[in-house]
């Protein structure tokens, strides 16, 4: 494929930060064809991919507690959020209302919960595979068809329970804790999206506390073996889940930070800084960022093969600012952020996956550095979408001072405007 050619890229615009009295989550960010997508506070709301004023507005109940990162093709994702909001009577709602979102015609298409007993089944996150919904948590997992049919729930008596499933197009993983609470034993576990069924289970070895799930296909899981510099994710283990039991193919250490990958700590999904390409049968990480490195590359991104869990090849960074995978756009090619410094914009790049060459994509301009330095890859939404970048922040937080009054809750930035 040709080198593209880069775009230069200014602030098209912004999204204002929602006026709260404290914070509140506003976790998810999605861009369709035509629509940039950006959860906010109570509501999920639609923009042109440009920005500026909204589409369609969706209201919801209470506040987001999690928001699927998966699309499916035609434009339907899934949200967790609290059944009301904040009141005098009940200042803490629960996260019990999954509600699946068709984003190309900005509707909800429904909201549902699970009873148990009295009360309702608490869920801590939320994901979209093989054409199911399924919302897991420390109470246990369920999930829906997409015409909103509860096709699982959790059974009374049960010894185990799902923490948390991770989606994609065709496949449904679950994390399985089961025994004692202080010494579980956690399996992860390839469901049939249809009716929960297992297909292949692989057993964590004990004495691990969390585990999280990178891909899908292939199945990569992050575990922590207590090496990872807070990163929640030491070891990144590729199984082979096409029998009744799972096989390690290989393992990936970040080697106590050498590697950078974020993972939070309890979740099952959301981990950030990794890239994995089937194509290329490759992992993408970022090296750790070399300090003093002002006349030279910060860091570089390497691919490890996923059959060995080796290195096998390595694109430099560039100099003053560290890079750092995004994702795969729709040729397959690993995408990558190279931060604002206090003299350039940001810029995106994509990589080869196989021959590890690197082109840049978009390059923002000077102007628009001190907007687009409040984000970052660690801890914010970014995503790389028809020629533009959009930032968000997960958060819609009260300004604490004159250094962050004119904080955004996004911004957008490309060519035209």
């Amino acid at each position: 494929m040709p080198a593209p050619e880069t775009v230069d890229g200014k602030l098209l615009n912004k999204i204002d930060m929602p006026k709260v009295s404290d914070q509140i989550t506003t976790e998810g960010m999605w861009v369709t064809d035509d629509t940039f997508v950006k959860a906010d506070v109570y509501k999920i709301v639609g923009y042109p991919l440009d920005g500026g004023s909204p589409k369609w507005t969706i209201p919801l109940a209470g506040e987001i507690c999690w928001s699927s990162a998966h699309l499916n093709e035609d434009g339907l994702t899934t949200i967790l959020f609290q059944e009301a909001k904040p009141s005098k009577a009940d200042k803490y709602p629960s996260c019990t209302e999954v509600g699946l979102f068709d984003l190309n015609n900005g509707k909800m298409l429904w909201q549902k919960h699970v009873g148990a007993g009295d009360d309702k089944l608490r869920f801590d996150e939320v994901t979209l595979g093989g054409g199911t919904v399924a919302a897991g948590g420390t109470s246990g997992g369920a999930a829906w068809s997409l015409d909103g049919k509860l096709l699982w729930k959790p059974q009374d008596g049960e010894d185990c329970s799902d923490d948390g499933y991770a989606g994609g197009s065709d496949k449904l993983v679950a994390v399985r804790r089961c025994g004692q609470y202080d010494n579980p034993q956690i399996q992860v576990q390839t469901l049939n999206p249809k009716n929960g069924k297992i297909k292949s289970s692989y057993k964590v070895s004990p004495g691990l506390d969390y585990v999280h799930v990178l891909s899908t296909d292939p199945l990569i899981v992050g575990l922590d073996a207590g090496d990872s510099t807070g990163a929640a994710v030491s070891d990144f283990l590729t199984i082979d889940d096409s029998g009744k039991v799972g096989k390690v193919v290989s393992k990936i250490s970040t080697e106590g930070g050498k590697y950078i990958a974020e993972c939070e700590s309890t979740n099952v999904e959301g981990c950030k800084m990794a890239v994995v390409s089937k194509s290329a049968d490759a992992l993408f990480m970022g090296s750790e960022e070399r300090s003093g490195s002002s006349s030279g590359t910060v860091n570089e991104v390497i691919a490890f093969s996923l059959k060995t869990g080796k290195a096998i090849g390595k694109t430099d960074g560039v100099e003053g600012a560290a890079l750092t995978p995004l994702g795969l756009d729709k040729d397959g090619y690993v995408t990558a952020y190279q931060e604002a410094t206090y003299d350039a914009g940001g810029a995106v790049w994509r990589i080869d996956p196989k021959s590890y060459k690197k082109d840049k994509l978009l390059q923002n301009q000077v102007a628009g550095r001190e907007m687009e330095s409040k984000f970052s890859a660690k801890y914010n939404e970014v995503i790389y979408a028809n020629q533009r970048l959009y930032m968000s922040d997960k958060y819609a937080t009260k300004p604490s001072g004159s250094y962050d009054k004119d904080d955004p809750l996004a911004a957008i930035f490309g060519a035209g405007g």
